[in-house]
């Protein structure tokens, strides 16, 4: 018998770095490029595991650029926000966890400079970063699983096929079964918003302190409500 844990922690903070605040709870996202976000996973090889970065718009759930690496160095999260920010422009909001690689200046110095407003996801709310975790549990179930990758260049050419597949075939229900290549180019069909359930609650469970720890983090969910409805012509 083994217990379940979580795999390498990819979201270690940095004593030292600047946190930014969580800028998009309530914030109605209406258009493609105002708000992107990142987050990095682990994928498993038959010896050993690599790390994966993406960046995703949240109004049209496209990726927009993804990197690889063996090694959890900022490097390669800068070279990946620098891949998207050279083929799509630059957001109004980036969003991001609280890891090392994202708060590091080498990072968060690339969005200053074009302008870019820096949202930081609180300690222990998974779901301000949802759509990024979303595409994670896509991709590992509908492929990474699947497929039992054994090199990384096995994994690079099975990544390349699920993005392509992911951004220009695969439907999506909260897209009213359209694709994000789609949507982010028409600027029709997609949208969110994160809101809290127990704002302005004053009995909350939070608010009286009662719980802690883990249980306190969760006991503040964000809903996602889809903004199928907001269309730009």
């Amino acid at each position: 018998m083994a217990g379940m844990a979580p795999g390498p922690n990819t979201s270690r903070p940095h004593p030292e770095h600047k946190i930014y605040p969580y800028l998009l709870r309530g914030v109605a996202v209406v258009r493609p490029n105002q708000v992107w976000s990142t987050d990095i996973t682990y994928i498993r090889l038959e010896r050993g595991f690599v790390y994966l970065s993406a960046v995703i718009d949240w109004y049209s759930r496209k990726v927009l650029a993804w990197r690889i690496s063996n090694t959890l160095d900022s490097s390669f999260c800068v070279e990946c926000l620098e891949a998207a920010l050279q083929k799509y422009g630059t957001p109004e909001i980036f969003n991001t966890d609280q890891g090392c690689q994202f708060t590091s200046e080498a990072f968060t110095s690339v969005l200053i400079a074009q302008g870019v407003a820096i949202s930081m996801d609180g300690r222990g709310r998974a779901l301000d970063n949802i759509f990024v975790e979303r595409l994670w549990r896509s991709l590992k179930y509908e492929d990474i699983y699947l497929k039992s990758y054994g090199s990384v260049p096995e994994l690079m050419l099975g990544l390349t096929e699920y993005f392509r597949f992911y951004n220009t075939e695969r439907m999506h229900q909260s897209l009213g079964n359209s694709t994000p290549a789609v949507v982010y180019r028409t600027a029709c069909g997609g949208g969110a918003i994160i809101v809290d359930k127990y704002a302005g609650q004053e009995n909350s469970p939070v608010e009286t302190g009662k719980d802690s720890g883990q249980r306190r983090a969760a006991a503040r969910p964000a809903t996602i409500l889809n903004s199928a409805s907001f269309c730009l012509d």
